[in-house]
C-alpha cells in the first residue's frame, strides 16, 4: 500500500502558526485545454449516467468547455493541496478577520484541521493571500484557470480526469463516495493525483481561480485576467457535494465574487 502523503498539522493549541506550503513546479510550455467533441461522445458511451449526459449534450451544456485548443503557459508553481482550515485559522487568529460561514462560532469543526477551508468568498481569499504574503515575504496568488487545468491534466495528453480517462470512485471525493462532507487533503493520494503530483484537483472542493468566466478560446491577454467584480469568476474541480460529472479536468463554472459555499475553497499559486 502506498504511503499516505498527507501533510502533518499542528495541534489545536498551536494552529495559529503559519505552515510552509509545498509548491509543485509546473514547467512552461503548451498543453491541450478544454473538451473535444470526441471526448464528449466518449463520455456519452462510457458513463452509466448516459441519459443525463445526453441531456447535457442536447442542450449544449458542454459548450462552455469548448472548443478544445492549445494554450501556452509560462512556468509557475501550484500548491500540492488546497488551503486548509488550520492554514486559514492562522490568518483569522492574527488579524481578527471574520470567520468562514462554515465554521462553528470562532473555530472550525473538531477534527477538520487538515480539511480544505470552505465558505470563503473571493474577497476573503484575496485578503488571506495579501496577509500571507506580508507575513512570509512571498508573492502567492490564485492560479489562472489555464494554470489550474494544466496542473490537473498535464501536458502529455488531454485526459478527462487527472489520472486518465476512466472515472475511479476511490480516486476523489464526490457525491458517489457518500462522504457527505470534505475530506482531509491528500486522502486520495497518490491514486487521484495529477501527472505532476498535485492532489485533490477534482472532487473535495471547488477552487477559486483568478480568471473571469468568459468563452473559449482562453487567452491571458484578452482581459479575462483583469479583475472585474461585475462579472463572474471561474471555479474548478467539482466537489464532495456534486456528482462525478463535474469532477473532470475541463469543467468550469462561474460564480460572483461574493459567493460562498461549503463546497468551495482555494489553493495557492506562485510565479518563479
Amino acid at each position: 500500500m502506498a504511503k499516505n502523503t498527507r501533510p502533518s498539522f499542528l495541534t489545536r493549541s498551536k494552529s495559529y502558526q503559519i505552515r510552509n506550503f509545498r509548491m509543485i513546479r509546473i514547467p512552461e510550455g503548451p498543453f491541450t485545454m478544454g473538451l473535444s467533441d470526441e471526448q464528449v461522445l466518449f463520455l456519452l458511451r462510457s458513463e452509466d449516467w448516459a441519459e443525463e449526459w445526453q441531456e447535457w449534450y442536447d442542450n449544449d451544456l458542454f459548450m462552455v468547455e469548448q472548443p478544445q485548443h492549445i494554450v501556452y503557459v509560462p512556468e509557475f508553481y501550484i500548491a500540492q493541496y488546497p488551503v486548509t482550515n488550520a492554514d486559514y485559522f492562522a490568518f483569522v487568529w492574527r488579524t481578527g478577520y471574520r470567520m468562514p460561514r462554515t465554521w462553528n462560532g470562532f473555530y472550525y469543526p473538531d477534527g477538520t484541521d487538515d480539511h480544505p477551508v470552505t465558505g470563503v468568498s473571493r474577497h476573503d481569499v484575496l485578503a488571506y493571500i495579501e496577509w500571507l504574503n506580508q507575513e512570509t515575504g512571498m508573492k502567492y496568488r490564485l492560479p489562472t484557470e489555464a494554470e489550474w487545468e494544466k496542473a490537473a491534466r498535464g501536458d502529455m495528453d488531454a485526459r478527462i480526469y487527472p489520472w486518465g480517462d476512466e472515472f475511479g470512485l476511490w480516486r476523489c471525493n464526490t457525491k458517489e463516495g457518500g462522504k457527505l462532507s470534505t475530506t482531509p487533503v491528500g486522502s486520495y493520494s497518490p491514486s487521484g493525483d495529477s501527472p505532476y503530483g498535485v492532489a485533490d484537483m477534482v472532487g473535495n472542493v471547488w477552487e477559486w481561480t483568478s480568471s473571469l468566466f468568459r468563452p473559449y478560446p482562453y487567452s491571458a491577454t484578452d482581459g479575462r485576467e483583469i479583475p472585474n467584480d461585475s462579472e463572474k469568476y471561474v471555479v474548478r474541480g467539482g466537489s464532495w457535494y456534486y456528482s462525478r460529472k463535474l469532477a473532470r479536468c475541463t469543467v468550469r463554472e462561474g460564480v460572483i465574487a461574493t459567493y460562498t459555499s461549503p463546497a468551495l475553497g482555494f489553493r495557492l499559486a506562485l510565479s518563479p
